[in-house]
């Protein structure tokens, strides 16, 4: 089992929490990784590119002239795609770009992007973050303490006064255990858990999810 040391937000040691190996001490394969990841990737992609096919392009059926005897090349319609304000030939149509990955698949390579992060020394767990107020300032100062640049917090619950304090500070991005995803982890070179929602996090998987 791995223990890791629990600090408060001035970076003094409060403590220390142990992490649970079958979802901290997971080896990671690359291919699990990038399969889950492009999936994501996927999933994100609106897909309502469009273009206009010979079909739905404004012109009519008639046969702008006759076909031999003008001395210019034969045409059948002026929605042609060789004409000015024709078709577009194999042009984009709105399609769905996701793709399913197996649940298991996905709650393995979630535990692969943690394991990743405590193995290269990229994780902290925090006693907790407390703010007079919601200022970039003191989120900031705070943040500078802790040595976090571009870090994902994973706090127990939606805290509103750490979100607005930090959401003007570029690389900094707060989430929750059941918001938690693949992407988002390897997107960030840190990792910072509040105490709180350490558990929360091992909890997703207590049943294979």
């Amino acid at each position: 089992m791995a223990t890791v040391k629990v600090y408060d937000q001035n970076k003094q040691e409060s403590g220390e929490i142990t992490l649970a190996p079958e979802v901290f001490e997971i080896e990671p394969r690359a291919e699990i990784l990038h399969l889950v990841v492009r999936a994501q990737l996927a999933a994100r992609r609106a897909g309502t590119h469009n273009a206009k096919t010979r079909a739905f392009v404004s012109g009519g059926g008639v046969k702008p002239w006759k076909q031999k005897g003008t001395g210019r090349a034969r045409s059948g319609s002026n929605r042609s795609p060789v004409w000015r304000g024709g078709a577009i030939v194999f042009g984009p149509t709105p399609r769905d770009y996701s793709f399913k990955v197996n649940r298991k698949v996905r709650a393995l390579a979630l535990k692969m992007a943690l394991s990743s992060r405590l193995a290269g020394e990229s994780l902290m767990v925090l006693k907790g973050i407390e703010l007079a107020e919601p200022k970039t300032r003191l989120f900031a100062s705070v943040a500078k303490t802790l040595g976090l640049s571009k870090a994902l917090i994973v706090a127990p619950e939606v805290n509103e006064t750490l979100i607005r304090s930090s959401r003007n500070i570029p690389g900094i991005r707060f989430t929750t255990p059941d918001q938690l995803s693949v992407l988002e982890i390897l997107r960030h070179r840190q990792l910072v858990l509040l105490e709180g929602a350490v558990e929360p996090v091992q909890a997703r998987f207590a049943k294979g999810e």
